[in-house]
C-alpha cells in the first residue's frame, strides 16, 4: 500500500554502494523506496505497491532495465520510468525502446540530479492527470473512427482499441489541431513537458502506434513534417457518381 503523502519510488540498481547510496538520499527528503538488486524482484515489488515512478538501472545481468520497464509498461502504460544508463551502447539503445522514455540519466551522476529529475517527471504526471479532463468527455468523429475521449477508445465499427493516456492527449492534440501542422515542441511541451531529444523519440514511439490504429481508414493518417511536427489529415471519402 501506498504511504500517505509520500511519492514511492521503485529502485532497481545492481550496484550495491549506488542502489544504498539513491535509496538514502531519497529517504532523506521523505520518499518511500522500493529497492531491488534484480529486475525479477523489482517486478515482484512493483506488482505489490502502490509506486509512484520507477528508477531502472539499464546494464543487469538476467532481465537487464529494458525488459523489466517493457514488463512495468504491460502492467501499466503510463507508469514513469527512469533510466540509469552508461554512456555508449545503452544510451544508443535508448532511441529503439519502443515502450518510450520518460527520462534518464547517464552515469555517473549526482543525487541532486536524480531528485530533480524525479521531481520533473512527476511534475509531468500532475500534468496530465489535469490534461485529461481537457480531453473531455465528446464522441470525436475522426473518419470512420470514434474517438471515447473520456474512456480513452478509439472504436472503429464496434471495434475498441483503448489508449493509453499519452496516446489519447496524443490524438487529441492532434485533432485539436486537424489539418494544420502542429510542431514538435509544442505537443512535448504540452504532454511530457520536455522538448528533450530522447523524449522526442519517446513521442515518435507514440505517434506511430496511433498511424497503427488509424491505418484501417485510408482517410486519416498522420503525417510527419520531418524536423518539424505533424499534421493529423482528415479527407472526405470519395463520392460514387452513378
Amino acid at each position: 500500500m501506498k504511504t500517505l503523502n509520500k511519492t514511492s519510488v521503485l529502485l532497481v540498481e545492481d550496484d550495491l554502494d549506488l542502489r544504498n547510496t539513491i535509496s538514502e538520499s531519497l529517504k532523506a527528503v521523505d520518499y518511500k523506496v522500493y529497492a531491488s538488486r534484480k529486475s525479477i524482484e523489482g517486478l515482484d515489488l512493483f506488482k505489490k505497491y502502490d509506486v509512484d515512478v520507477c528508477v531502472l538501472d539499464v546494464e543487469m545481468s538476467g532481465m537487464d532495465g529494458f525488459a523489466l520497464a517493457a514488463q512495468i509498461r504491460m502492467l501499466n502504460p503510463d507508469m514513469p520510468i527512469i533510466f540509469l544508463v552508461s554512456k555508449g551502447l545503452f544510451l544508443n539503445m535508448l532511441k529503439d525502446f519502443e515502450y518510450g522514455v520518460d527520462d534518464y540519466l547517464t552515469k555517473p551522476f549526482s543525487n541532486e540530479e536524480l531528485l530533480l529529475r524525479i521531481k520533473a517527471v512527476m511534475r509531468r504526471v500532475e500534468k496530465n492527470d489535469p490534461f485529461s479532463y481537457t480531453l473531455g468527455n465528446a464522441k470525436i468523429n475522426i473518419g470512420r473512427f470514434v474517438f471515447d475521449a473520456k474512456n480513452m477508445l478509439l472504436v472503429l465499427d464496434g471495434k475498441e482499441q483503448p489508449l493509453t493516456r499519452k496516446e489519447a492527449a496524443l490524438l487529441k492534440v492532434l485533432y485539436d489541431n486537424k489539418n494544420d501542422l502542429v510542431t514538435r515542441k509544442k505537443v512535448l511541451k504540452m504532454i511530457w513537458g520536455n522538448s528533450d531529444y530522447f523524449i522526442g523519440r519517446s513521442m515518435d514511439v507514440f505517434i506511430a502506434r496511433l498511424r497503427k490504429y488509424l491505418k484501417a481508414d485510408p482517410n486519416v493518417k498522420i503525417n510527419t513534417v520531418h524536423g518539424v511536427g505533424f499534421r493529423l489529415v482528415v479527407t472526405e471519402p470519395a463520392m460514387v457518381v452513378n
